[in-house]
C-alpha cells in the first residue's frame, strides 16, 4: 500500500505564492513511476496540475500552470512538492497528490488540501 498526505494548503491572496507537500509511505512505494498534483474547483470535475516520474524526475505541467506552477521531489523520494507562484483566483479548489505506475494512471490518492486564492 501507498500513503499520501498533503498539507500546506491554505488562504493566499491573488499574486501570491503557496508551497504543497505530500508525504509518501507505506509498503508499495517502489511500484510509483509517477506522482501528480490534481486539482478541483468548485462545480468542476477534477483536473490535472503537474506531474514527476519519481526515479528519474521528469516532470509534466497542464497549460493551465505552466509557468507558474513547478513540481519537484526530494533525494530520498519521500516528498513530492508544488510550489505555485503568481496565483489566481481561479486557482481555488482542493488539491489532491496522487501516485501511479504510468503519467495517467494513477492508483493512489490523499486525502486532499484545500487552496484558496482571494483577489
Amino acid at each position: 500500500q501507498v500513503q499520501l498526505v498533503e498539507s500546506g494548503g491554505g488562504l493566499v491572496q491573488a499574486g501570491g505564492s503557496l508551497r504543497l507537500s505530500c508525504a509518501v509511505s507505506g509498503r508499495r512505494t517502489f511500484s510509483i513511476y509517477a506522482m501528480g498534483w490534481f486539482r478541483q474547483a468548485p462545480g468542476k470535475e477534477r483536473e490535472f496540475a503537474a506531474a514527476i516520474t519519481w526515479s528519474a524526475g521528469s516532470t509534466v505541467y497542464a497549460d493551465s500552470v505552466k509557468g507558474r506552477f513547478t513540481i519537484s521531489r526530494d533525494n530520498a523520494k519521500t516528498t513530492v512538492y508544488l510550489q505555485m507562484s503568481s496565483l489566481k483566483p481561479e486557482d481555488t479548489g482542493v488539491y489532491y497528490c496522487a501516485g501511479g505506475r504510468r503519467w495517467n494512471e494513477y492508483n493512489y490518492w490523499g486525502q486532499g488540501t484545500q487552496v484558496t486564492v482571494s483577489s
